[in-house]
């Protein structure tokens, strides 16, 4: 089985975070993408302090997905430098049917 791994990204709200999962979804690029409540990002930006509300995005996918995934994503997000951060989870401690269903939802590119 290919590596999955577990993409995490934050947009400006929750309609561009919709409109960006709903395309790694429909391009099969990710299996899933989970819209998370907002939070409150605080963070240094051009040398100044700044603090604003943010929608986080999660997507799963597999290795070979996560360049094209990234273009997507990025292509699509409004910010500057946008967040996306690529995690690895463990096979031996995640539930193998579903790292199983997540690989049978995408197709590389």
């Amino acid at each position: 089985m290919e590596e999955m791994l577990l993409v995490y990204t934050t947009w400006p709200d929750a309609e561009t975070a919709q409109a960006a999962g709903l395309a790694a979804v429909q391009a099969r690029l990710a299996a899933c993408a989970n819209i998370l409540a907002p939070i409150n990002s605080i963070y240094c930006w051009k040398g100044a302090a700044a603090q604003h509300a943010e929608t986080p995005m999660l997507l799963k996918t597999r290795r070979s997905c996560a360049p094209a995934l990234r273009e997507l994503i990025l292509a699509r997000h409004p910010y500057e430098t946008p967040c996306f951060i690529a995690l690895a989870p463990s096979p031996d401690a995640s539930n193998s049917e579903f790292l199983r269903w997540i690989e049978e939802q995408t197709d590389e590119p």
